[in-house]
Order: C-alpha cells, then structure tokens, then sequence
C-alpha cells in the first residue's frame, strides 16, 4: 500500500451530512406555525424535475426519487463536475423568489 493510498484511506471514514433537495419555498412564520397533519407546501420545481444530492452543503449530484422496500431514495443520474462542486461551495440559502 502506497504512503498517498493509505493517508486517503483516513479520510474515507469521516462521516458527512447527505440532504436531499427535492424543491424548495419561502413561507411566512405564521404560515410555519399553521401546519399541521395533513398540511401540503409547495415546492418551485416540478415532480419530474431532478432531486439534488448535497453532501456538507454543496451540490455533488442529481437524481431522480425512488422508492426501495418501502422507504424513499435516489437513483443518481448526474454527477457533478468538480467545478460544479466547487461553484456551490456556500449552501444557498436565499430561496429563488
């Protein structure tokens, strides 16, 4: 095992947070505080429109919604390139209005 092999593999351990992003909405907080079982928000993409991946917050891949053994999951069908990656390395956090 090469000296370069065996410090990457230190790094394949650490764990990163994984978001899904399936659309997105800006509401009120009264609008917030109104939700309840049933409630139903919009989100400003469509239902055929690719689910982004984000790992610590910057967008790697998209995908489509699946369903595995009755829990929901995403079948990959684009990485992003390396400067994609590196474009949205700040989470946008100021939904498109």
């Amino acid at each position: 095992m090469s000296a370069a092999s065996s410090k990457l593999d230190v790094l394949l351990d650490i764990e990163l947070p994984v978001t899904l992003r399936f659309g997105r909405t800006q509401m009120s907080l009264g609008d917030v505080m109104n939700l309840g079982t049933g409630s139903v928000i919009e989100f400003d993409r469509g239902v055929t429109e690719p689910v982004e991946v984000l790992v610590n917050g910057r967008v790697v891949a998209r995908g489509e919604a699946v369903m595995v053994q009755g829990n929901y999951g995403v079948r990959i069908t684009d990485i992003a390139s390396r400067s994609q990656r590196l474009d949205s390395s700040q989470p946008d956090l100021n939904p498109k209005e």
